[in-house]
């Protein structure tokens, strides 16, 4: 909330939680993006999800601070390495284990973020975990002080949720995925090749990654913790349904508002992290009362 103390229990205070859990929550998705994108066009669990963020935004610093590109330039630069990463590990393993058990995909991931995380050590031990910017004055609407980076943060990926939803749901590409992700029989059996389009998954997921990441050391203003990424997401993805983008925002700006109300609220009363596991009990009831996510999809079975 930028900072600014609001007395608890006024609206004003109730207002600030929840624009700022909104402004969380708009990064949220852009990262629970990435594991959808992933999941519907190849059925994979990515558990690797939070390694790839950490090192699309170690990768960004790098360009910003070790090539001397600014951020913009270090965006591209980011997102060009996690490309070229994500292509690498399609070709290298993924292309090899097309028919294998959906376990062995699943422990691939594990690997991968393993991988990920002691090359990102070795490789880029001298580059900072996070970027400096300036922060400008906030912003003041109806009394409530709203941090402009997070008001940024959330406009680019909102613009970057929005780019990626209209290229899997009207482009060329996107239609091939969706085929893919229905039967890939049947999307093999009309020429759709399977492994170029899997490739094509891989590099959006890191494109997304770098983007995602950046975004989210900007906000929390330095570097962040790989499991904590998974922790947040994951419970977005199941709360909005595996398979659902839109399941995915929705469960996102859930998941950032009770967040922030729970720490605003809560953390106070019976001790500070709270906040953290709040999402967890509403993944257990929604899962309780529907199985698939809120947006989510039982898999059709012909019998």
């Amino acid at each position: 909330m930028g900072g600014t103390r609001y007395p608890v229990g006024t609206m004003t205070f109730f207002a600030a939680l929840v624009v700022d859990g909104a402004l969380a929550g708009a990064v949220y998705a852009l990262i629970a993006l990435s594991f959808v994108v992933v999941y519907r066009a190849s059925g994979m669990i990515n558990f690797a999800v939070g390694d790839c963020v950490m090192l699309g935004a170690r990768l960004v610093a790098f360009g910003v601070y070790g090539l001397g590109l600014g951020v913009a330039g270090g965006l591209v630069a980011g997102c060009a390495g996690m490309i070229a990463a994500m292509l690498a590990f399609n070709q290298a393993v993924l292309r090899r284990m097309t028919t294998r058990p959906v376990i062995s995909l699943i422990m691939v991931t594990l690997g991968l973020a393993t991988l990920i995380r002691g090359a990102a050590s070795l490789a880029l031990a001298g580059v900072p975990a996070g970027l400096v910017v300036r922060s400008p004055e906030p912003i003041v609407l109806a009394g409530v002080s709203i941090a402009v980076e997070k008001v940024l943060a959330a406009t680019v990926a909102a613009v970057c949720i929005a780019l990626v939803s209209w290229t899997l749901q009207r482009s060329r590409a996107g239609v091939a995925m969706r085929a893919i992700a229905d039967d890939q029989q049947s999307a093999m059996g009309v020429g759709i090749d399977l492994h170029r389009y899997f490739g094509l998954t891989w590099a959006l997921m890191g494109a997304i990654s770098a983007v995602a990441g950046t975004l989210w050391v900007i906000v929390g203003g330095g570097g962040f913790g790989v499991a904590l990424v998974g922790l947040k997401i994951f419970p977005i993805v199941i709360i909005g349904g595996l398979d659902s983008m839109g399941g995915a925002i929705v469960g996102a700006m859930l998941v950032g508002v009770l967040e922030s109300l729970a720490a605003g609220y809560l953390d106070p009363l019976v001790g500070g992290g709270f906040s953290n596991v709040a999402s967890y009990l509403v993944l257990l009831v929604v899962l309780f009362v529907r199985p698939y996510g809120l947006f989510g999809r039982a898999d059709a079975r012909r019998v």
